[in-house]
């Protein structure tokens, strides 16, 4: 582990090289400064995780040199150190953000003990940043088309306000995305996400999910639960899958959002509460009006800001830059050079209609980075289903223009099966021409011929090897 730098701060140059030799003692990197000014020109130029600052000083005095600190460098731990301290002085320095406090003379043990505090505040501080980086990372809208363009300028609008918040749109369309944007560009952002799926949970458990229980409320209740509405308090709720929810808890919400206001399962006790709720749904919630599954008055409470997903075929434009981002994320996890994918591939994927949305395509990009091993991804390194996509895609559009009835001559037919048959060979020979053509038992030539007469895709892999 690379030692820590710790900045000494103090007028007094025996104070400076005696604590400077504690703790290059301890393995620490040591920098030392006789004045605030000093000490904070050192501070543009390199980082330090710690610093120890004394708080009498020439020129800027300590808490002034600490408040400038707090801008200048933010993620320093700041131990403020002192010959005359007192009760005043600590409460200050502590206001304006210092770690801790310690007095003259100085102990080896309580100096050594706090610095090591402190270097332990710096790398977790380092690492919630980079969890939040990461996290930040995870919530990234990919894609340039304009339906694309319309849901980012949507959120922006919609995001900083109280507004409720209905997300409606197919399975895999990145509704839970659009809820975690709204949820950090809103004014909540340092508040809870709370997100709750509700159709994964039991109808007799929805309440006590929801509102929490008491000990004894319930066969089961072991102790006092807390809820999801308690949980989000002063953040965002999440709500996927609202359609999903019983008659009788969407009344209890419906309360709920009027008053913010609730009583956890088997008590009287209420409990106010702030919570902005996003709801999600993939169903056709009008229609589960009209058939009384949902409430029309609860649809009207949470339809305030409305949001549609437009699924993945209706922006197969995005698919290149979802396939780059998908490729080059799972590649990092996983340690791997991320692979090239060839235009027939690109053109497959573009063209495929996609039934699981941009969740689909993910999972397919993860499969590919564990389970191929070749530098370049071709259309037979592609699932089955986009191969028969591929190729069914031209034949529908002749079809088209064929006869009136749907008539299918014997010619026609036969085509048909061999384009079928012949592509069953290649899936199964993952594209090779030499293989499938020993398969089949013909020339190679012959079946180039019968591939560019049947419109079936070609990878260029002759002999195991990527073209």
């Amino acid at each position: 582990m690379i030692p820590a730098s710790v900045l000494v701060v103090d007028d007094e140059k025996g104070v400076r090289n005696s604590v400077r030799g504690i703790l290059e003692d301890a393995g620490y990197v040591v920098e030392a400064a006789p004045s605030g000014e000093d000490a904070l020109e050192l501070l543009r130029k390199t980082e330090f995780p710690v610093v120890l600052l004394d708080v009498w000083l020439p020129g800027i005095d300590g808490l002034e040199t600490l408040a400038r600190m707090r801008h200048l460098a933010p993620e320093s731990v700041i131990i403020m150190i002192s010959g005359h301290g007192s009760i005043e002085t600590a409460v200050r320095a502590t206001r304006l953000g210092a770690f801790d406090f310690i007095e003259k003379p100085l102990s080896l043990e309580k100096t050594l003990l706090v610095v090591g505090n402190a270097v332990q505040q710096h790398r977790l501080q380092q690492e919630n940043l980079r969890l939040r980086r990461e996290l930040e990372q995870q919530h990234v809208m990919i894609g340039d088309s304009v339906p694309m363009q319309a849901l980012r300028q949507q959120i922006a609008f919609a995001a900083p306000t109280a507004g409720r918040v209905l997300i409606r749109g197919e399975n895999g369309t990145g509704k839970e995305l659009v809820a975690h944007l709204l949820h950090q560009g809103s004014l909540r952002r340092e508040g809870a996400f709370v997100e709750m799926n509700c159709a994964a949970i039991p109808e007799e458990l929805v309440e006590s999910e929801l509102f929490g229980h008491v000990k004894g409320s319930f066969t089961g209740a072991a102790e006092d639960k807390e809820g999801k509405f308690a949980q989000a308090d002063g953040g965002t709720l999440f709500l996927d899958e609202i359609g999903d929810m019983s008659p009788k808890t969407q009344a209890k919400m419906l309360r709920v959002l009027e008053e913010q206001r609730f009583s956890p399962v088997g008590s009287n006790a209420s409990i106010k509460v702030d919570v902005r709720v996003i709801a999600s749904t993939n169903k056709d919630l009008e229609g589960e009006i009209e058939a009384g599954n949902f409430r029309e008055d609860l649809y009207y409470r949470l339809n305030v800001l409305p949001f549609q997903i437009p699924p993945l075929r209706e922006r197969a434009e995005d698919i290149p830059l979802l396939t780059a981002h998908f490729l080059e994320g799972f590649s990092r996890r996983y340690g791997r050079k991320p692979p090239n994918l060839t235009r027939k591939a690109k053109e497959a994927l573009e063209s495929y209609p996609w039934p699981g949305n941009v969740r689909e395509l993910r999972n397919l990009m993860e499969r590919i980075v564990i389970m191929t091993k070749r530098p370049r991804i071709d259309i037979y390194d592609l699932p089955e289903a986009i191969l028969h996509h591929t190729v069914a895609a031209p034949e529908a559009a002749g079809d088209a223009d064929g006869s009136a009835c749907g008539e299918t001559s014997l010619h026609a037919a036969r085509e048909q099966f061999e384009r079928e048959f012949i592509l069953r060979k290649l899936i199964e020979c993952k594209g090779n021409i030499c293989r499938a053509a020993e398969a089949l038992q013909v020339e190679r030539s012959n079946l180039y011929r019968k591939i560019k007469q049947l419109g079936i895709p070609h990878s260029g892999r002759e002999n195991g090897e990527d073209a």
